[in-house]
């Protein structure tokens, strides 16, 4: 489990979710940490699950051999079981001052990780014989890129479902520039092999709109996403973030947001 912990990884999504909950005020630190937390311990499982045999089967993450290749398949499905749990709890302890806000954080959560809209479903399109990219990328990275924006407004106290737009629009923004990476990027700075989804035959928005209109996408999406920011305390800093990260998510080959 500490394996697919750590080293850190971007950890964009619970800086995005805590960034959030700054910008709303942020009354109580403590729900915004255990949400964040466990936003990303949830993100964690799934590339431990990601990278089994049965799915993508690779040997490499972040730089480092991947759970199974490290430890063997039977323990990489329990350590991603595990850290789904683990998830549950840190909400479960960590938002205990909150008690008010620690149901809405869970189901945000669970939602977000399930089989009906969540990474879950996502997954489960790499099953199928025909793929929607774009309902393949809302759900595999797009949800939970939603829920780190309505945990952090729901753990300030604010409504979360006003905030899920801004996520939506950066995960499927970051899972585009994650199709381009793996045609444009090199694996040295990667940290994971590039030209794996055409070895797999997964779809892409590489194949489905070309690099051009990939990039065009991305663009589309960022400046959406920093359009639907609502109005807020911290408004400014939130958005000085999400252009931070668009250009620290895509390949250095291109130029997506301007300086």
């Amino acid at each position: 489990m500490w394996h697919a912990v750590m080293p850190a990884g971007s950890r964009v999504r619970p800086k995005l979710s805590l960034a959030v909950a700054l910008a709303c005020g942020d009354p109580c630190p403590e729900a915004a940490d255990a949400a964040a937390a466990a936003i990303e311990l949830i993100h964690c499982a799934s590339l431990v699950h990601d990278d089994l045999p049965c799915f993508d089967d690779a040997a490499v993450r972040r730089g480092r051999p991947s759970v199974h290749a490290a430890y063997g398949e039977r323990l990489a499905v329990l350590a991603g079981d595990a850290l789904i749990i683990m998830a549950f709890e840190c909400v479960a302890t960590g938002a205990a001052p909150a008690p008010d806000r620690m149901a809405a954080l869970i189901q945000i959560i669970a939602a977000a990780s399930g089989g009906a809209r969540g990474i879950t479903a996502g997954q489960a399109w790499e099953c199928e014989p025909r793929v929607d990219v774009s309902a393949y990328h809302r759900l595999k990275t797009g949800e939970l890129f939603a829920a780190a924006t309505a945990a952090g407004a729901a753990a300030a106290g604010e409504n979360p479902k006003v905030w899920r737009l801004l996520g939506d629009r950066l995960g499927e923004a970051y899972q585009i520039a994650d199709d381009l990476r793996d045609v444009l990027g090199k694996e040295s700075e990667m940290g994971k092999p590039a030209g794996r989804d055409a070895d797999l035959g997964r779809p892409t928005a590489v194949c489905e709109l070309g690099v051009d209109g990939a990039v065009a996408r991305v663009r589309h999406l960022i400046d959406g996403a920093i359009q639907s920011i609502p109005p807020c305390a911290g408004a400014a800093e939130l958005r000085a973030l999400v252009l931070e990260q668009a250009r620290r998510v895509v390949p250095r080959e291109l130029t997506l947001v301007a300086a």
